[in-house]
């Protein structure tokens, strides 16, 4: 399942709060996150280190992820899993163990950009977290990352590259469920399109 969103949606959040659920129920649960398959910043940052275009297109490496941790829990995968490749906060690799995953498990998966082409047909269940920027960029720096104002100079390479994204890739369409995340208490369910996958 693949929890996507803009920056500062909840993601994190409600992939926590729903592991935390699925426990209570006896279902096992496998956490990850998109953000542990960065590419390094000489990756990242090779059209510009304030690039929209290079924010959406080479922030992260969707083959490895595809490889090492969708693929192994797919069909006929080996359910060898890898979680991380990439420490983006102390640039450097991750040399993390192999993990086998024994069945049956629920594999919730956060992070931006996660209905890309690339990842898009990877997900039985996905959800988009509904926020406008106005909402999303505050809360984010609030959590102490950038600047509470969308329109400030060192938000623009991540709004203008999310909003690629939402042009390019149309989450809210590809998503099984749409869920209105502005107002934490409570959410609400906005849109329920049909599923691709049944």
């Amino acid at each position: 399942m693949g929890i996507d969103g803009v920056d500062g949606a909840g993601k994190t959040h409600l992939a926590d709060e729903l592991a935390e659920l699925l426990g209570y129920r006896g279902v096992r649960t496998v956490r990850a996150s998109v953000d542990g398959f960065h590419r390094p910043a000489r990756e990242r940052h090779r059209r510009g280190r304030h690039s929209p275009e290079g924010f959406f297109l080479d922030s992260y490496d969707y083959p490895a992820m595809r490889r090492l941790l969708l693929d192994p829990l797919g069909p006929g995968g080996d359910r060898r899993i890898v979680r991380a490749i990439h420490d983006v906060h102390r640039e450097v690799a991750v040399d993390a163990a192999v993990e086998v995953v024994a069945e049956p498990a629920v594999l919730l998966v956060d992070g931006i950009f996660l209905h890309r082409d690339e990842l898009a047909d990877a997900w039985d269940l996905s959800v988009w977290l509904d926020v406008p920027f106005e909402v999303s960029i505050p809360r984010g720096a609030a959590r102490g990352y950038g600047e509470p104002d969308p329109a400030a100079p060192a938000n623009h390479r991540y709004v203008q590259g999310q909003r690629l994204y939402l042009a390019a890739c149309r989450p809210r369409e590809r998503a099984t469920f749409v869920v209105d995340n502005t107002d934490f208490d409570p959410p609400s369910i906005s849109a329920r399109p049909q599923a691709r996958r049944g």
